[in-house]
């Protein structure tokens, strides 16, 4: 197994990442003007009026019903919240904590894998506006010496909608990306200046703003930009930023040898074959949150919807910067793990921060996340009429999950 696959299946969520991209009628989303290429249009309200048109009626008793199938042998809970002009659903099913037997808690804490990156592009578009980073300035201006000498110039605004071309980095944070091998080392813990360095002696991907591949690298170098122009660890600059701005009380930037999730959601096992034919389930609860900026933060789904409505708004950064949010670069994918499926597969589908894609003819934004025992996405029409976020508990890292994410977008999206 490659590092970009166990990387997807690890922090970017490939399940559902996929499942999203096979829904899709047609997908886009990228980089603000100061990256070269070009963009696509962004909707105007006039635009944005007729997306919401097609919101339909909210189907409770489907979504409930998904749920209702829960558990299975592939996912053992899920919660769901939406919220929108159809008023709020929160809806729980299967069961969160195998040794109770208890439903999972809908208002819980559940660890977010990429919806991270979401927090570290605000940051990061946040110091654009204060004139404190240049989105067209190269990387290496700004954190010298990081990089391989050998790369070319890359541009800040290129690491956010991940145009970058940096090369994914060497296996060893991810192992061999099975599941015995997680829960022998899920207390393991690397460093972002550790990860960014297995990129020694590997050549780029492609030229930087020629092609899009979705690549966590990208976030482990934002995240340290954001402490070299602050001075300020990446953690304070997220809490003084985010979320006590917005009373986020259950989110937070865990220090990467932090294991502990106070009030979980649920508490996920992962079924780990053995080499006789047996298998055991491992509580993974508690794991390293060592992918960071990345995808190491935890949240729960009030949050989160809190969050997503927010930055929609414009309560987290000026025009200029909101735009950049829902702006794609024309360029094609280059073996990427997202954007590969649909009308639009093979272009471009993520922004600095947000991916776009269209469920049952309804555009939506936003971002999907994965840490082995969780899988989660928050989305949401531009216009908030409809916004729904989810945490399903995979009982393995293969994205078996995936049927189950497609019933329930659909059931939510109609």
């Amino acid at each position: 197994m490659t590092a970009v696959v166990r990387r997807t299946r690890w922090t970017a969520v490939a399940a559902a990442g996929a499942v999203l991209a096979a829904l899709a009628v047609g997908t886009a989303a990228g980089p603000a003007s100061a990256v070269p290429g070009p963009a696509s249009a962004v909707p105007g309200p006039a635009a944005a009026v007729r997306e919401a048109d097609r919101v339909p009626p909210l189907d409770r008793a489907a979504v409930r019903d998904v749920l209702a199938g829960l558990p299975t042998a592939e996912v053992s809970g899920a919660l769901v919240r939406v919220s929108g002009r159809a008023g709020r659903l929160d809806a729980v099913g299967g069961v969160g904590d195998p040794a109770t037997g208890r439903a999972p808690d809908a208002d819980g804490r559940f660890r977010i894998g990429s919806i991270s990156k979401v927090f570290t592009a605000t940051v990061v578009l946040q110091l654009a506006a204060e004139h404190r980073l240049d989105l067209g300035a190269p990387v290496q201006h700004y954190l010298p010496g990081l990089l391989p000498a050998s790369f070319p110039p890359i541009l800040v605004g290129q690491l956010l909608n991940h145009t970058s071309g940096l090369p994914n980095g060497a296996d060893g944070p991810w192992g061999d990306g099975t599941a015995a091998w997680f829960v022998d080392h899920r207390f393991d813990s690397w460093t972002p200046e550790r990860v960014v360095a297995t990129m020694d002696g590997q050549a780029m991907s492609f030229p930087p703003g020629t092609a899009q591949q979705y690549n966590g690298m990208n976030t482990f170098v934002a995240g340290l930009l954001v402490e070299k122009v602050t001075g300020h660890g990446y953690a304070q600059e997220v809490q003084r930023r985010i979320i006590r701005p917005l009373g986020l009380h259950d989110t937070s930037v865990p220090a990467v040898d932090d294991p502990a999730l106070a009030h979980p959601a649920a508490r996920p096992r992962l079924t780990v074959p053995g080499p006789d034919g047996t298998v055991r389930r491992a509580d993974v609860t508690e794991q390293s949150p060592w992918p960071w900026a990345e995808g190491g933060l935890i949240s729960s789904a009030p949050d989160l919807d809190r969050f997503i409505t927010a930055l929609f708004r414009g309560r987290l950064l000026p025009p200029a910067q909101q735009e950049a949010l829902f702006t794609v670069p024309d360029v094609p994918t280059h073996h990427s793990s997202h954007c590969e499926t649909g009308p639009a597969a093979g272009r471009a589908c993520m922004s600095m921060g947000l991916e776009r894609t269209t469920v049952g003819g309804v555009e939506i934004w936003g971002k999907t996340g994965s840490r082995p025992g969780w899988t989660s996405g928050v989305f949401a029409t531009r216009d908030l009429s409809r916004t729904v976020v989810y945490s399903l508990n995979p009982t393995g890292l293969d994205g078996a999950e995936t049927p189950v994410i497609l019933r329930l977008a659909g059931a939510v999206f109609g």
